[in-house]
């Protein structure tokens, strides 16, 4: 394989619930869920059934043919989003290079993220994201792209004002730069700003979407509805899935022959994806996830060594003095995180985790943070 992960340090073979199992036979507690997106765990009983299922009775059609589990999905989705249609594809990245399509099609062709933002890897992604060190390797990237402070209105009015906007993109929880939440409001603000000078809103839940916080989608907490959605990860509980769902007067932009991808619906997918939405709904996981955030936060901000906290629901940040060696030291330990900066360790578990799991990776926290510090 090609360098561009280095060299993994554990080769994981087998997985169950919570806990993933090494080649070795060691076992780990999973407080990372495939980075967001494991939403169930590993081998969940009723995401193996509807996977099996699909694939015994078909498993691929291109976008050329329409499928049920495909269109079921997309009705349901458009259901937590308050109307709208849907595109399907395979990753975040490509939900939103979906969406820089969808606006330039406004006619338009100013774009503005965030600094910090992460929008993914591919070259339009790229392009969106705030991160100098993922971008500067690969300019030129695509033109016509503004970044402003995140959480900062003045400025972004001030990128506004310039005119030849197409869409404003935001994660409403900026999760690659370590769970950093926006300030009360910004969100609201930022509805408001792209409605008057006629900007399209895109929120990119890649990460936050699918129940994480305690809704659906993060930019649900302030009540607002954007012109465009971009959702993967979790969407498809462990199988690769991504979606742009389109609201507003934005879902009539895409026309026949715009845009399209192979795998996109992908029946198998799809109906992980169902499984996963029908177990979060029957075992009222979006209330579990809101609880039991807070007993995490309450236990990790009782740790000595935990500089700062932040997060909502299951995504939460832990700023340390130095995170890569305490998520080593938490891994020869049995516990999966990942390390989101030089400082800030980041935490995304699978919905089913239980509060005496949360109480012993408190416990193994500790002991990482002391054996770095001594």
């Amino acid at each position: 394989m090609l360098d561009n992960y280095g060299t993994p340090t554990i080769e994981l073979v087998r997985g169950e619930g919570m806990y993933l199992f090494d080649s070795n036979g060691e076992r780990y507690l999973d407080f990372l869920g495939g980075i967001a997106t494991s939403l169930l765990g590993h081998a969940h009983p009723e995401i193996v059934s509807a996977v099996t299922k699909q694939i015994s009775t078909l498993s691929h059609i291109s976008n050329l043919y329409a499928n049920p589990t495909a269109l079921q999905l997309a009705e349901k989705l458009t259901e937590m989003t308050v109307g709208g249609r849907v595109f399907f594809c395979n990753s975040g990245a490509e939900a939103n290079e979906a969406a820089i399509k969808i606006s330039r099609l406004t006619g338009k062709s100013r774009i503005i993220a965030t600094d910090g933002a992460f929008h993914g890897r591919t070259m339009g992604a790229l392009s969106l994201t705030g991160q100098p060190n993922k971008r500067t390797p690969f300019e030129p990237l695509v033109p016509g792209v503004t970044h402003v402070p995140f959480g900062d209105l003045v400025a972004m009015e001030e990128a506004l004002a310039l005119g030849d906007v197409a869409m404003v993109i935001v994660e409403a929880v900026q999760g690659e730069a370590g769970v950093i939440l926006p300030p009360p409001g910004y969100l609201l603000a930022l509805r408001e700003l792209t409605t008057r000078y006629g900007a399209l809103l895109a929120c990119d839940e890649v990460q936050g979407g699918m129940g994480r916080t305690g809704k659906w989608f993060s930019y649900q907490h302030e009540g607002i509805t954007p012109d465009i959605v971009t959702v993967a990860k979790g969407l498809g509980g462990g199988l690769p899935l991504g979606a742009t769902i389109a609201v507003t007067p934005a879902a009539q932009l895409f026309t026949p022959g715009s845009h399209g991808t192979t795998f996109g619906g992908n029946p198998t997918s799809c109906a992980a994806a169902l499984a996963t939405i029908a177990v979060i709904e029957s075992t009222e996981l979006l209330e579990s996830n809101a609880r039991l955030g807070g007993v995490l936060k309450d236990g990790l901000s009782a740790i000595e060594g935990v500089r700062a906290l932040r997060g909502i629901g299951l995504w939460i940040g832990i700023d340390v003095e130095d995170a890569p060696a305490v998520v080593r030291e938490l891994q020869s330990l049995g516990v999966l995180v990942n390390a989101a900066g030089p400082h800030t360790i980041r935490l995304a578990p699978p919905y089913i985790v239980t509060e005496s799991q949360i109480s012993e990776f408190i416990s193994f926290l500790g002991q990482a943070i002391r054996k770095v510090a001594s």
